[in-house]
């Protein structure tokens, strides 16, 4: 048997590490106090965890069914594993731009594990920010606005951007589009979230083109508040795992020319509503 977790909050609005717990071998009770983590942070983070890829999927697969990206051909002869990695002739990182997981996918992802295994000496943190306290945050006369409204999540631009600048051919591939709630309820916690992001949202259905443009710069720029967000540093062999219903993350890159090297594993969600 595991010891007993302990749970150590990074900030009061998101964020907390778990210490206490052996990812590569995970028993029942432990694995639901993880689980509860999560509900009530958002994110959570591990160190010290030195754990192979298949142990990384078999701990992924526990909380719900994995995807292969939609623009990503993985780890070789591990489709669901997406390959994070960065280092001198990098042109781009993976995700620079705040946003949720493949939330163009008509089933967003429910969450997503990393490790990072190669890390540099300085910076490469990610930040993640609330959703809940940025649905909060908002007037009860613009809440009551966007209750309701629904958003178009297109895969298409940013996936072609990508493989334009990395010099990968995607002629005659099709990427997922899908339109949910501009705020959605969490499936678990029943609280309420906002569900736009930078990279994947281009409009609001029933506003017309210059009205949706102003309303999503106004929230892009809302969810870029510090008060809603937690920092997180990295170190060789840490591992984060976040609930994508609920937060967004952003992939800091200031650490050119170093390397930054890890595996993700993301995990299949529900339609949002």
């Amino acid at each position: 048997m595991q010891t007993t977790i302990t749970v150590d909050p990074l900030t009061p609005t998101i964020g907390a590490e778990i210490s206490g717990v052996d990812l590569e071998d995970v028993d029942d009770a432990t694995l639901e106090d993880i689980r509860r983590a999560l509900t009530e942070h958002g994110v959570v983070f591990f160190r010290d965890q030195d754990i192979s890829v298949e142990s990384q999927k078999t701990l992924g697969a526990r909380f719900g069914e994995l995807v292969v990206h939609p623009n990503d051909p993985g780890l070789e002869g591990h489709p669901e594993v997406m390959i994070i990695h960065a280092d001198e002739s990098s042109k781009r990182v993976a995700g620079e731009v705040w946003h949720s997981d493949v939330s163009c996918s008509e089933t967003p992802p429910m969450g997503s594990i990393l490790r990072l295994y190669i890390v540099p000496e300085t910076g490469g943190d990610t930040l993640f920010a609330n959703m809940y306290a940025a649905y909060e945050a908002l007037s009860d006369r613009l809440k009551g606005f966007l209750d309701g409204l629904t958003a178009v999540h297109d895969g298409a631009p940013y996936y072609r951007e990508v493989n334009r600048l990395i010099g990968r051919d995607d002629e005659g591939r099709a990427y997922p589009s899908a339109v949910h709630p501009v705020i959605r309820t969490h499936p678990v916690s029943g609280r309420r979230a906002l569900f736009v992001n930078e990279m994947f949202t281009t409009r609001i259905v029933e506003l017309a083109t210059t009205e949706s443009d102003a309303i999503l710069r106004l929230l892009f720029a809302h969810v870029r508040r510090p008060e809603f967000h937690c920092r997180f540093q990295w170190r060789a062999n840490s591992m984060a795992f976040w609930d994508n219903r609920c937060t967004q993350h952003h992939a800091v890159w200031d650490y050119w020319p170093a390397t930054r090297s890890g595996y993700r594993v993301t995990i299949r969600g529900d339609r949002p509503h």
